[in-house]
């Protein structure tokens, strides 16, 4: 398998530290979005979206980050990414959706480069910007955690939503958001990182990182 990653790309680590909970090899495949390689004739051919992540298993090209990590619950059976009752397969998708589809996608380098070069934002502005939507985010994440506490997102054992939740802290921490208000989001956070497969994923032990 090859991984088309950036180590700053939440969705990235999302799938990096999934392959890691599955134990499955790969090679790192670097693509620097600060330095728009995204958009080269070679990465452009195979991603249609130009975007990260992007996992090749064998001929089979894959996107997007939830997409890619049920794939390999799917085809790696163990350890299990997802509980085997319905209802805790619901709770820990909507935990993911959560943040993958209400606190990222407003944040995300794309936007952020919108913000700043089309809408003329101030640094200071766009700042405020991430830490509202990170901070807003994570406080539905807390609460749905409070209802129902666990080691990590759900049980005692890391999940597709640990898979999300990781990433999220980490830009969290990265632009100074507030966390002293998510108590069950931070104490989770540290059950996950505790564990290999999310701290030798983190961004900076990545062979991109700079």
């Amino acid at each position: 398998m090859q991984l088309f990653s950036y180590f700053r790309s939440s969705a990235s680590y999302r799938v990096r530290i999934a392959l890691a909970i599955k134990g499955l090899d790969y090679d790192y495949m670097p693509v620097h979005l600060a330095r728009n390689e995204q958009f080269g004739e070679s990465y452009a051919a195979v991603a249609a979206s130009r975007l990260v992540p992007l996992l090749k298993d064998g001929d089979q090209v894959l996107t997007q980050s939830l997409a890619i990590i049920e794939y390999l619950d799917e085809t790696h059976l163990q350890p299990p990414l997802l509980p085997a009752d319905p209802l805790g397969r619901a709770r820990v998708r909507a935990l993911a959706q959560d943040i993958a589809c209400e606190i990222h996608p407003l944040n995300n380098l794309r936007v952020l480069r919108y913000l700043v070069h089309d809408l003329k934002l101030s640094e200071d502005d766009k700042n405020r910007w991430y830490r509202h939507w990170v901070e807003s985010g994570l406080e539905v994440v807390e609460r749905q955690l409070a209802a129902q506490p666990a080691r990590f997102c759900h049980g005692d054992r890391p999940t597709l939503a640990d898979c999300c939740l990781v990433p999220q802290v980490f830009n969290a921490q990265r632009f100074e958001c507030r966390t002293d208000h998510l108590p069950n989001v931070m104490r989770v956070h540290a059950s996950c990182m505790a564990l290999e497969a999310f701290s030798r994923t983190q961004p900076s032990a990545c062979p991109d990182a700079a």
